[in-house]
């Protein structure tokens, strides 16, 4: 007859084990069926634990487009990886119950859990508490995968909705896409106040990228098919468009671009408070140092260039840097942020 001791060894392993099983399927569910953003820890260690072996490749690397072409491989990688770790995870909670029912030695127990979690059937001798902890236990490896399988399709919309207008948005940008270039766009035909359709469309892009980047955030690790291009980097240069368009171009602000430009704000602050736990509620303003920045000779000539395209500018340019610079200090702190955490091309600013 087992001892007290060895009694309450085996409910403790039973019971942790369990934990262990709810805990795994409590992340799976909340990674892709939850509709709201939360960090789900178990999934952070998985990625994290699989970026320090990418930055070290990355970091080895002596060009962008090397670099690129590794980190492209990450995402991939880690959403592969994480069916793998909760489905050994799971096993790992099954084994310890196994144990605590009595199924045999702890070998035994793992290859009986094994056994079950595939669906391999190569052990047929446990009891009927065995068989019951066997049964779940195959249907929740088939659940875990199914999760995966099931969500592959969404991620992969998302994507390609996403990249889509990144790729729309460099063929008007121009090469190196600049805000300046983008407006010159917009003011093709003298009713840069007016095209509402296309920031309307940025807003719905921006709004997209709030949900999807944290609901699903592998998503933002998921790199442009282009090595010059980049989500972080597209949304930085609409924002910036907005910014010069309000402080330097003399006439009313479009209603709709202004929207667009709240909704693209939201959109980064938000994604980037999901990333950082250390981000402030709101975005920290940074402000100029009045003629001192260097980035105010680059305003100057992008003005003289956007008046020569027949754009109405503003004659207080000193005014027009200031509130050019408060209205970058609402997004450029998670735009940086972001940009470091996906290595995008170099964000700054694009006029």
């Amino acid at each position: 007859m087992p001892s007290p001791l060895f009694f309450a060894l085996r409910v403790i392993v039973g019971l942790s084990g369990m934990v262990l099983v709810i805990t795994t399927l409590s992340a799976a569910i909340r990674s892709f069926v939850l509709p709201r953003n939360e960090v789900v820890r178990l999934n952070v260690w998985v990625f994290m634990g699989i970026r320090v072996f990418f930055d070290l490749a990355a970091k080895l690397s002596n060009s962008y487009e090397r670099r690129d072409k590794i980190m492209a491989h990450y995402a991939p990688v880690a959403l592969v990886a994480l069916p793998i770790f909760w489905e050994a995870l799971v096993s790992l909670g099954y084994t310890g119950m196994y144990w605590a029912v009595g199924e045999g030695n702890l070998l035994h127990c793992y290859q009986l859990s094994g056994s079950s979690l595939l669906t391999l059937g190569t052990i047929d001798d446990f009891s009927f508490i065995g068989g019951v902890l066997t049964y779940s236990e195959a249907a929740l490896g088939l659940l875990l995968l199914t999760l995966l399988l099931s969500y592959l399709p969404t991620i992969y919309q998302s994507f390609s909705r996403r990249e889509a207008t990144v790729a729309l948005l460099e063929l008007r940008a121009g090469t190196p896409p600049t805000a300046a270039c983008l407006l010159m766009w917009l003011n093709h035909d003298g009713s840069v106040q007016n095209d509402d359709q296309q920031w309307a469309e940025w807003e719905r892009w921006f709004v997209e990228i709030e949900e999807s980047h944290t609901s699903l955030p592998i998503l933002s690790f998921f790199r442009s098919p282009q090595p010059g291009r980049s989500w972080v980097t597209s949304g930085g240069l609409i924002l910036d468009t907005a910014a010069l368009l309000f402080a330097a171009v003399d006439g009313p602000q479009p209603r709709q671009a202004q929207i667009t430009f709240k909704a693209g704000c939201l959109a980064l602050n938000r994604v980037y408070r999901f990333f950082d736990t250390k981000a402030g509620a709101e975005p920290t303003s940074l402000l100029p140092d009045e003629e001192a920045d260097p980035g105010r000779v680059d305003f100057d000539q992008t003005c003289q260039e956007l008046a020569a395209h027949g754009l109405k500018i503003c004659e207080d340019r000193a005014d027009a840097w200031r509130r050019y610079c408060e209205l970058r200090s609402r997004y450029t702190m998670a735009l940086g942020f972001l940009a470091r955490l996906t290595m995008a091309p170099g964000v700054k600013s694009s006029t």
